[in-house]
């Protein structure tokens, strides 16, 4: 998509000099959504909220879809047969549950809370790791470069709708405070399970302390309470948009140095020298991040649920 938007901004810069490649922009449409009075799908609204279906909102749909299909179709392909032995994708999907299991949330909740919590926990990661790899393949780059050569689809269309925005659903950051929220009232539902609800809340400080000190303590624990879910929430969406927008800064080299030279020639060096073999790097640095912030993200849910089932001050 950005070398399509480039190229259009080069034909339309032929007809109006004046103008000259905004990087900026460009960029910033390839990580922002897709704006709300643009949707892909547009739904009618119900008490005030527009209930249209944006590109990072599809994105979230287009996941899961996937998700759900290929993990019941795995399972269910595992549960026919005589000998229940997992091969192929089957074990890595093992391989996976039992990673989150044992090495996750077991050392956190306990073995006494491992069954209760796990699926939340799995479903995490499997989600976030999927939303997180799904967004580094350029699927609607493609898509946008077959309709530009092939298909010619028309201005309203919902390809040419599709390309606007960027891909990477847990790049939003309301979709990062979505899966925050859930993890906050997990939290909730743990420490009164555990303690009831009344002894939980009583948990969030220390006992026999004077009581001044509540004073102090009893806002910061509360503080404290919010400040979970916002690390998690900026955390995630931080780290996806800020490695896209590294890898498009790259290549936005190429076309400002051609425009500085006036030569393509200058460019395409640029690109073939510096450009391209940088972005390639933070690329596959983008593949650890993907893992690592689905890891992260996990990981401190589980460490969040155990503190409130297992309180100690």
């Amino acid at each position: 998509m950005l070398v399509q938007e480039a190229a259009q901004h080069a034909a339309a810069a032929a007809e109006a000099p004046a103008e000259k490649f905004n990087a900026g922009e460009v960029i910033m449409h390839h990580v922002a959504n897709s704006p709300i009075d643009e949707p892909l799908i547009h739904l009618p609204k119900i008490a005030g909220i527009d209930f249209s279906v944006t590109k990072h909102v599809f994105m979230l749909w287009f996941v899961a879809v996937i998700v759900f299909v290929v993990v019941t179709w795995a399972v269910r392909r595992y549960l026919k047969q005589e000998r229940l032995i997992p091969s192929g994708f089957m074990n890595a999907l093992e391989a996976v549950v039992e990673f989150v299991r044992d090495d996750i949330a077991q050392p956190n909740v306990g073995r006494k809370w491992v069954s209760t919590w796990t699926p939340l926990i799995l479903t995490f990661f499997v989600f976030i790791l999927c939303a997180n790899g799904i967004g580094l393949i350029p699927i609607f780059d493609v898509l946008g470069l077959l309709d530009h050569y092939v298909l010619h689809t028309g201005e309203h269309s919902f390809i040419k709708e599709v390309l606007h925005g960027g891909t990477t659903a847990t790049a939003n950051f309301n979709v990062t405070a979505a899966l925050a929220t859930i993890t906050f009232g997990a939290i909730i539902v743990a420490g009164s399970k555990a303690h009831g609800f009344i002894k939980h809340w009583i948990n969030l400080v220390p006992h026999g302390l004077a009581w001044p000190i509540y004073i102090l303590l009893i806002p910061i624990e509360v503080m404290g309470m919010f400040v979970r879910p916002f690390a998690l929430t900026m955390r995630l969406a931080a780290n996806m948009t800020g490695g896209h927008i590294a890898i498009l800064a790259i290549l936005s080299f190429v076309f400002l140095f051609a425009e500085m030279a006036g030569r393509a020639m200058a460019g395409i060096s640029v690109g073939a020298l510096v450009s391209v073999p940088l972005a390639v790097g933070i690329s596959a640095l983008e593949i650890i991040i993907v893992l690592v912030q689905a890891y992260v993200f996990t990981l401190l849910t589980a460490v969040f649920i155990g503190m409130a089932i297992h309180v100690h001050h």
